[in-house]
């Protein structure tokens, strides 16, 4: 494990840092770098490593595992401990990894029962067990420094304080320790990426095909659940969830290639650290929760300005949708009078205002619109067909 689930503050009291604060301030700017360094590092590492796996989950429509998983390896952190007294070290790795694959059995077994929906079978588990973890605290080990704030905001900042030395440098454990899951996470996704791909878009495919979709899921969620305990001690749970689904999804609102969409989803994970980290020093506020927060703010700007499917893109279509709607039903006017006595009193901007209760911006847009596309011209203020656009007018009578 990335070293215990403690706060680091109960280690050594004594040092002054301040929430978004990079180094002691004993220390000079080298160590301040070293320090900065190792606590962007880690961030990016935990980012990478969520953010690979995530992709699929968020395909897959199991993105909200990852929330339920991050929560439940309390129950087993603790029930190793209360077994071996152990904190640190392989066995609470395993305990924990353990937690969250049965999360996910539980609740496979609980949806697969079609009682409930996959969201409530979430909600069921997931609680249940983080209850369970915390009353275990309560019963058993009340001097076990575990504290919500570790838990939900982890000390990233504090990252630097738990080294060991490696080719003569100090490097963080749970850098360490992410960047061993990030090869494993990435390893896996290598090795069995065209499987993935099947095995989320068309699992009865893949099964027909002998890949076993479900035991590539349950390895998909085993690793998950790795991250996440590897995660747990530096980033905490928010930080985790927000990489393991925030980029993914915003990745997957720019564009619709799977690999692309793996990439960027590292990528703008990555990306949120140093934005996250520069803004938490400037605030003085939670590393951890200004970094969750650009990943919100990544996704807001690509849900504004996406150019597949963003806000902006939607309204700009729905408009243009619009515009062209009444445009058709401008046509059907005019040629309904085209040719009689009422012709130059109807086929005018003033009759369509009038009758169409159109705002004369919104007449004057239609016109124009049919105009540049040769519908329509105006002599004065008769409106008169086009060729093309009484050929129009009369396909829209033919069709009703």
């Amino acid at each position: 494990m990335a070293g215990s689930p403690t706060s680091v503050t109960d280690a050594d009291p004594r040092i002054p840092i301040e929430r978004g604060s990079p180094a002691p301030a004993c220390a000079g700017s080298g160590a301040e770098t070293v320090i900065t360094a190792s606590i962007l590092i880690t961030g990016m590492l935990a980012a990478a490593s969520a953010a690979l796996l995530g992709t699929f989950l968020v395909l897959r429509g199991s993105a909200m595992l990852s929330d339920a998983i991050s929560h439940s390896i309390v129950f087993g952190i603790i029930l190793v401990w209360l077994v071996t007294r152990q904190l640190s070290g392989p066995i609470p790795v395993i305990g924990a990894a353990l937690a969250g694959v049965l999360t996910v059995v539980l609740t496979q077994w609980i949806a697969q029962s079609r009682l409930v929906r996959m969201d409530a079978a979430i909600g069921l588990v997931f609680p249940a067990l983080f209850a369970a973890g915390v009353l275990l605290i309560s019963l058993y080990a009340r001097q076990v420094h575990i504290h919500v704030d570790t838990i939900l905001l982890g000390e990233i900042g504090f990252v630097w304080l738990n080294t060991r030395p490696i080719a003569g440098f100090e490097i963080p454990v749970s850098t360490l320790t992410l960047g061993l899951v990030l090869l494993a996470n990435l390893l896996f996704v290598v090795a069995f990426w065209h499987r993935l791909k099947l095995a989320v878009f068309d699992p009865a495919l893949a099964a027909s095909l002998g890949l076993f979709p479900t035991a590539l899921y349950y390895a998909l969620m085993t690793l998950t659940s790795i991250t996440a305990v590897a995660a747990f001690d530096a980033v905490g749970a928010i930080l985790f969830i927000a990489f393991v689904i925030v980029p993914p999804a915003t990745a997957y609102l720019l564009t619709q290639r799977v690999w692309l969409m793996t990439l960027l989803a590292v990528v703008l994970g990555a990306l949120a650290c140093p934005v996250g980290y520069a803004l938490a020093v400037f605030w003085d506020v939670s590393i951890a929760g200004m970094m969750a927060t650009m990943t919100g703010v990544w996704f807001a700007l690509a849900l504004l300005f996406s150019p597949r499917q963003g806000l902006l893109v939607q309204a700009l279509q729905r408009r243009q949708e619009t515009l062209r709607h009444d445009c058709r039903v401008m046509l059907a006017h005019l040629l309904s009078h085209q040719g009689t006595r009422r012709m130059p009193q109807e086929n005018t901007r003033a009759a369509l205002v009038g009758h169409l209760s159109w705002p004369e911006s919104h007449a004057d847009r239609v016109i124009e619109h049919a105009i540049g596309q040769d519908l329509v011209e105006q002599r004065g203020a008769l409106l008169i067909l086009r060729p093309a656009g009484e050929a129009a007018a009369r396909d829209l009578f033919a069709r009703r």
